[in-house]
């Protein structure tokens, strides 16, 4: 089976001269957004002291922000394919801001949650900037731009552990949150006055109960795998919270194949291509969250266990910062790749490196700087696969439901990063020293489940059909003799 994908027409003169500052635009306020996921987790041991809440509930700062992300993120595509993608662009900046500012000004518990779910929302930037960079640059820099615009979520989760963790060691710790704000200004400037308005609005209607439902379904699936280590897995909270989230999904996935415009075409969701890259991106986003939990607490355990490395919050940070920026480096290797090989390889070879980063931390988990390589490798794998995924999406849908299609990949890998989240801490808990501290077995054990997802993830990607190109003008005439 082949499916043909589209590439769009080069841009406007006006628009093609300022390509490159707009991908950085764009690239920034990617970053900007995704710097929000790690930006409190230096501060999580102190939140219950600083928020005067319990421990249980200082959690929800970091939790919120997760779910409001997964949410955010097909809802703010679709807007993008009716409104328009630079508005939409414009509207998560500035909500960006507005949450960080209502975090640094907030000293309880509400109002923290309040901005740390608008921060939630702003992730929707990232799929929408990846769905417009095809249409603001031209053919030869698409791929590049695409790769790094796709690289943001992992470099901005990786920078900002170290930033924070500096930022709150130096200031006081709502310095963070300003910081933050500052940024998403700079973003918000940076999408009016350098990225074009392209008009790529499609006439549509806003699916505002699909909206509910899937955030309703969202919600009580991913509360119920994010809390399920502080639950129980059987305790009747976990086990009502997921079943009831399925309920709900079923019943709007019902609701949305009746309708004549969806929030999401699940028609075009369940193609071959899209499905399975979808499922891919679960495996993969798991694949980058391992990591991204399991050795920086590998760096910080204390010596004394005979394997851990006495790292602070800061220097551990700074050990994992290099593979955080790997990923935006290999933005020109991704598009080479993508342009020699296709985007179905180039996602086999970003898995394969991926898991052969997990395999050298199993061998090689003895010295800081040991870690710091397979955090490396890993990364550079977690980048190329990034890059490929939307690409392989875009290729398969057309282009008024762009946006809307790499939302639901990037949902797809926020699924995966909570669904690691959630086994690898119970994981480490499952087997602990009289201490109280997770084993060298345990964290071994991780390394092999982050192997094992990454080349289930290959394994899947080796069953997307190939795809073909045709130009965007091709599909615009096909679309008009349909019409």
């Amino acid at each position: 089976m082949c499916i043909v994908h589209t590439v769009s027409d080069a841009p406007p003169s006006t628009a093609t001269d300022r390509a490159p500052l707009t991908v950085v635009a764009l690239c920034f306020g990617g970053m900007s957004a995704s710097l929000t996921q790690t930006l409190v987790i230096p501060l999580q041991g102190d939140l219950p002291r600083l928020l005067g809440t319990s421990v249980s509930n200082a959690g929800w700062v970091v939790t919120v922000t997760l779910l409001a992300a997964a949410v955010a993120m097909p809802v703010s595509g679709r807007l993008g394919d009716i409104l328009g993608k630079q508005r939409v662009l414009v509207a998560s900046a500035a909500i960006l801001a507005v949450g960080s500012v209502v975090c640094a000004l907030s000293t309880s518990l509400a109002p923290m949650l309040v901005g740390r779910a608008l921060q939630g929302v702003a992730m929707g930037f990232i799929p929408v900037g990846i769905a417009l960079m095809r249409e603001v640059t031209p053919p030869r820099l698409t791929g590049t731009a695409i790769a790094a615009m796709s690289a943001t979520l992992g470099v901005g989760g990786a920078i900002g552990l170290p930033l924070s963790a500096w930022v709150a060691q130096s200031f006081d710790w709502h310095a963070v949150f300003w910081m933050a704000a500052i940024m998403a200004a700079l973003t918000s400037l940076g999408v009016l006055f350098v990225v074009p308005h392209v008009h790529d609005a499609h006439p549509g209607r806003i699916d505002f109960l699909g909206g509910v439902g899937l955030g309703v379904g969202l919600v009580g699936v991913l509360v119920g795998v994010s809390k399920a280590h502080d639950w129980g897995w059987g305790s009747g909270r976990t086990v009502g919270a997921i079943v009831g989230g399925v309920a709900v999904l079923l019943v709007w996935g019902s609701y949305q194949l009746r309708r004549d415009e969806p929030l999401v075409d699940l028609r075009t969701s369940a193609r071959r291509p899209v499905l399975l890259t979808n499922v891919a991106a679960v495996a993969i986003g798991f694949g980058m969250m391992a990591q991204a939990i399991v050795v920086p607490q590998l760096l910080q355990l204390p010596r004394s266990t005979g394997f851990g490395m006495g790292q602070t919050m800061l220097e551990a940070g700074l050990w994992m910062a290099p593979g955080g920026l790997m990923m935006l480096l290999f933005a020109p290797v991704s598009s080479r790749l993508l342009t020699n090989v296709g985007p179905k390889l180039t996602l086999m070879v970003g898995g394969s490196v991926l898991g052969v980063g997990y395999l050298v931390a199993f061998f090689l988990m003895n010295a800081a700087w040991e870690l710091a390589v397979a955090s490396i490798i890993a990364s550079a794998g977690v980048g190329i696969g990034y890059a490929a995924m939307p690409t392989m999406i875009l290729g398969a849908v057309p282009m008024a439901e762009a946006g809307a299609a790499v939302g639901i990949n990037s949902l797809m890998r926020s699924v995966g990063t909570t669904v690691a989240s959630a086994v690898m801490t119970t994981v480490l808990a499952g087997s602990v020293t009289a201490a109280g501290l997770p084993t060298r077995g345990a964290y071994e054990a991780c390394f092999l489940i982050g192997a094992v997802a990454a080349f289930v993830g290959v394994a899947i990607t080796a069953l997307v059909p190939h795809v073909h190109v045709r130009p965007a003008a091709t599909e615009r005439a096909v679309e008009a003799a349909a019409a």
